[in-house]
């Protein structure tokens, strides 16, 4: 038996979709692009200036052709994340601004290296199914930010990639490398490695990129992931489930959108919600009233038959302190629990605002854990323990029966190092590091010892090439930091 828990009853999720629907008919949603106005009025929808109602049968429509599951492939052609499937996945959070040194514990401005260190720990690492472009690199042009991320993830790992672009420009490059590493278009749309996220504005509103994103993603044939991102009691109702409404409404529209640009794209409902902290104003990201936002919006995504994403696992500790394990330990248990299919935040710091490859470490042994209670508790002997205890005799010599040396691995979570189960003196004896300590050592091991991913030279060369050409006008030179050394070179 899986274990699960609710947070919304049916009939309160037919309430919410109902509000939803109702939000989308009055005041309906803001749309900032003519095209995407153009395709919502042409289904039904009625537009104000850039506000487009959009009715019930527009919604209903477009659910009908999404698709209720798809997966992410490896470089290999393997399916690694399996959304709609049940499976809970992890990966790294996206797009922190900073980096926490390991050595001085002060967060600097965050550069490639940073992330190919990350890419490759995260890609080390069984607990994530997915790598991620987890922080903007700051020693390359602006200009092509979200795009070289995405070469240095492809040029670091093997995993899926959850990705996003900042601009138009960005995002075609990034589906044409996307298209030369899995052999094609046809081949990408097949088969594909990445999943994009696309951010409407909270409340209610689809900026101009945001809908020629979600609308060109949906045309290549390569999956969206929408981030909607109430922010309860400042750009959202402080309520709970108010901002699970908001939320509904945003990724309905984005779904309508998507569909009537392709009808049959894959795309999921994820997000980004917040509590705000009325005392601070800080958006509270460890806050369990977050956790409990996204497995609200989590249940509405299911009930309607669609994958699921949330951001959870990180803190808004500054470092990996107990406030850290405290909070990410809670908010991926939750998300686990919730049976989100792909949650991101691991590694990531401060609001989401930094990434930390230690972080990333330790973060793997709370999704073991996580994991280890969602197999819930078996049966795998014939009798429950009278049985056992037949064997063991009177003494209770259970060690020694072959069912523990047999069942044992199964039965138990067995952590890495980074979790300390020693004696305290055995502890003192090996350094007494704590966990941070030992997740440093393990990151610096994985970089001496984790093998690069071998990427054909031809492949490599023409990535690297159309990263060149897209990133010469800003000044981009031969040089690619954050890219293994001979990558791309004949």
């Amino acid at each position: 038996m899986r274990p699960s828990f609710e947070l919304l009853d049916p009939a309160l999720i037919d309430r919410v979709v109902d509000e939803a629907l109702a939000l989308l008919a009055s005041p309906g949603v803001k749309v900032e692009e003519p095209e995407a106005v153009r395709l919502l009025v042409g289904a039904g929808g009625t537009a104000d200036g850039n506000r487009v109602a959009i009715t019930q049968a527009m919604v209903q429509r477009a659910l009908d052709t999404v698709p209720h599951a798809f997966d992410l492939y490896t470089r290999s052609g393997k399916p690694a994340v399996r959304y709609g499937s049940g499976a809970v996945h992890f990966d790294p959070g996206s797009s922190g601004v900073a980096y926490l040194d390991p050595i001085t514990l002060e967060a600097r401005q965050s550069m490639a290296a940073d992330l190919a260190r990350l890419t490759r720990v995260a890609d080390a690492l069984p607990a994530y199914d997915a790598v991620s472009t987890a922080i903007v690199c700051h020693d390359v042009p602006t200009e092509i930010g979200d795009l070289y991320r995405l070469l240095v993830c492809l040029a670091n790992s093997d995993k899926p990639i959850v990705t996003g672009a900042f601009t138009p420009r960005g995002s075609g490059v990034m589906v044409d490398l996307l298209a030369l590493d899995a052999g094609g278009r046809q081949a990408l749309a097949d088969k594909p490695r990445a999943v994009f996220d696309v951010c409407p504005s909270p409340p209610l509103t689809w900026s101009e990129f945001a809908c020629r994103n979600i609308m060109d993603l949906g045309r290549a044939g390569v999956p969206s992931e929408m981030v909607s991102m109430p922010l309860a009691g400042v750009a959202a109702p402080v309520t709970l489930i108010g901002s699970i409404v908001q939320h509904a409404a945003e990724c309905l529209a984005g779904v309508v959108l998507n569909q009537l640009a392709a009808p049959g794209a894959p795309i999921v409902w994820g997000g980004a919600p917040a509590i705000v902290d009325m005392r601070t104003g800080a958006t509270a990201m460890g806050a369990i009233e977050t956790a409990m936002i996204d497995g609200g919006y989590a249940a509405v995504g299911h009930r309607l038959g669609l994958p699921t994403h949330a951001y959870m696992g990180a803190t808004d500790s500054k470092i990996v302190d107990a406030q850290a394990g405290l909070e990410t330990g809670m908010t991926a248990l939750v998300g686990a629990l919730a049976g989100v299919d792909l949650i991101s935040g691991p590694g990531m710091l401060d609001f989401l605002l930094a990434q930390s490859a230690e972080k990333l470490v330790v973060d793997a042994e709370a999704i073991g854990m996580a994991q280890r209670l969602l197999r819930g508790i078996g049966t795998p002997t014939e009798t429950l323990a009278t049985g056992s205890f037949a064997e063991a005799g009177p003494e209770g010599r259970f060690l020694e029966l072959p069912e523990t040396r047999r069942l044992f691995k199964s039965e138990q979570y067995l952590p890495s190092r980074i979790i300390d189960r020693q004696s305290r003196r055995a502890w003192l004896d090996a350094g007494g590091e704590d966990a941070f300590g030992r997740a440093r050592g393990r990151v610096e091991e994985i970089m001496a010892t984790h093998p690069l991913p071998a990427v054909d030279a031809g492949v490599a060369a023409a990535m690297a090439a159309r990263v060149r050409e897209a990133g010469a006008p800003f000044g981009l030179g031969e040089a690619l930091p954050g890219v293994p050394e001979g990558f791309g070179r004949s």
